[in-house]
């Protein structure tokens, strides 16, 4: 009778912990919109009609064993009636009897807790950095990271609940560094009956907007300078915006307009910056920056895809905002002629923050990795080696037409170098801007940019803009600097 007792409550005990373990897998947790809207995480649609038999399977069988439990408990306690009370008592006084049930139930709970752990390393953002340095020095070849680190886009082609999507090429561009863009628009999703997929199903980017670094081909990104040409460099030094100057407005672009850009920018340098600045409001603010620049400098954000955070943003920017590691602004020299000064309250932008539908004409992103400036990707998001922070690379166009601070397209007014770098006749070369961003992004696809929502986040929309607020006397060291080469 002990025996029948003792079996009794175990097998009450296991339907306890079998109808606990069903309970918890159908109420379950749902996934965070960023984490859910997380490209790395997409699953092919074969593999997710895979995942719901399996669960179905699951949830079957718990249900066929349940039954036969419930059907053999009264046959085993009529067995165990009969059973002789000499051998009652062994079983009772049997260690390794207690000691198998203990060992049977343990490797599940210790493999679950193992894929647990890796689960949250995958996860983790990688800890470790790398000295920001300027592509434009940067050697023939970068050195290789470890074969363990390697990682390719195909390894992050999973999304954990939405199908894998593919997007409609733009047409290809050449790019001035050497490379070619095929930049991805208008991405097409299937239908899903998930109110959460749905929110995210669009959103963008996809696997196929991101590249491992290492599968770029190198190529020289040094100018050619003549003898004639301006090698010298000055660096504004402004911060990394670590006092969070943020808002989704363009005063170049859409004076006047609150949200005008429908993505946050980043900004640096002029404290006062937004979407009713005028040459006045600028000229009288503070400044993040030395020696006096009032200019301001600004982009879109970055965002970690893996946080659940901005999820009610109605243009889709969903995930924590990224501060830049390092940033550099660096006015360069001309490869055939010396600099002239910049005009004050000159307003510039480069890219196209529209290039996904626009098409390649204005595109000038440029993305690397720490290690690896000589390799350039102008329409991929790049995955780098764990250690090696993702690079931003924005030039700004540098022939200035010689009258006007500004344009109805605000591009005629300043134009790009020609191939050779030299400026088009009738325009006159300037101190050219290039902005370097570093970021620590989480490993594998899983970031973005800020993007019109129409724009899918695709990389190949960055964009920045810049207007010139330094001291006539500033700007005379800078174009002093750049002349004589210098570095300043």
């Amino acid at each position: 009778m002990t025996s029948s007792r003792r079996m009794a409550a175990a097998m009450s005990a296991l339907a306890v912990v079998a109808s606990g373990l069903v309970s918890a897998a159908v109420i379950g947790v749902a996934p965070a919109r960023a984490d859910h809207c997380d490209p790395a995480e997409q699953p092919s649609q074969g593999q997710q009609q895979n995942n719901n038999r399996q669960q179905r399977n699951g949830d079957q069988q718990g249900q066929d064993d349940q039954q036969d439990q419930n059907q053999n408990q009264d046959q085993d306690q009529g067995q165990n009636q009969n059973q002789d009370q000499g051998q009652n008592d062994q079983q009772q006084n049997d260690p390794q009897n207690d000691g198998r049930q203990q060992g049977d139930q343990q490797p599940n709970g210790d493999q679950q807790q193992g894929q647990d752990q890796q689960q949250d390393g995958d996860q983790q953002a990688p800890q470790g950095g790398a000295r920001l340095l300027d592509p434009a020095a940067s050697p023939e070849d970068a050195p290789e990271a470890a074969p363990e680190d390697e990682q390719t886009a195909s390894t992050f082609s999973r999304r954990r609940n939405n199908p894998t999507r593919t997007a409609t090429p733009v047409p290809t561009r050449n790019n001035p560094g050497g490379g070619n863009a095929s930049p991805t628009a208008s991405p097409t999703g299937t239908a899903t009956n998930d109110p959460d997929e749905a929110a995210c199903a669009d959103l963008g980017p996809f696997p196929e907007d991101f590249v491992d670094i290492r599968q770029v081909a190198p190529q020289r990104v040094n100018v050619r300078f003549n003898r004639n040409g301006s090698r010298g460099t000055f660096v504004s030094q402004c911060g990394r915006n670590e006092n969070r100057h943020n808002n989704p407005d363009n005063f170049i672009v859409a004076p006047g307009v609150s949200n005008g850009a429908h993505h946050l920018h980043d900004y640096v340098g002029n404290l006062s910056t937004d979407a009713f600045s005028t040459d006045e409001s600028l000229a009288a603010a503070g400044t993040t920056c030395r020696l006096g620049d009032r200019s301001t400098y600004f982009w879109p954000v970055l965002r970690n895809r893996k946080v659940d955070a901005n999820t009610n943003d109605p243009d889709g920017n969903v995930g924590q905002q990224l501060t830049a590691r390092a940033v550099q602004l660096q006015f360069r020299g001309n490869a055939g002629s010396r600099v002239v000064a910049m005009p004050r309250f000159l307003r510039i932008i480069t890219g196209d923050a529209k290039a996904a539908t626009n098409g390649p004409a204005n595109a000038k992103a440029a993305w690397s990795c720490t290690g690896f400036q000589n390799r350039i990707t102008t329409d991929k998001y790049p995955l780098c080696p764990r250690g090696s922070l993702v690079l931003r690379i924005l030039d700004f166009p540098s022939c200035w037409d010689g009258q006007n601070t500004d344009s109805a397209n605000h591009r005629t007014h300043v134009v790009f170098p020609d191939q050779s770098g030299a400026c088009p006749q009738g325009t006159r070369a300037i101190p050219q801007l290039r902005m370097t961003l570093a970021y620590s992004v989480p490993q594998g696809p899983s970031y973005a940019l800020d993007a019109f929502p129409e724009q899918k986040h695709n990389p190949v929309t960055d964009h920045a803009d810049f207007a010139n607020v330094m001291p006539d006397r500033l700007m005379q060291t800078v174009v002093s600097c750049i002349n004589r080469g210098r570095r300043c």
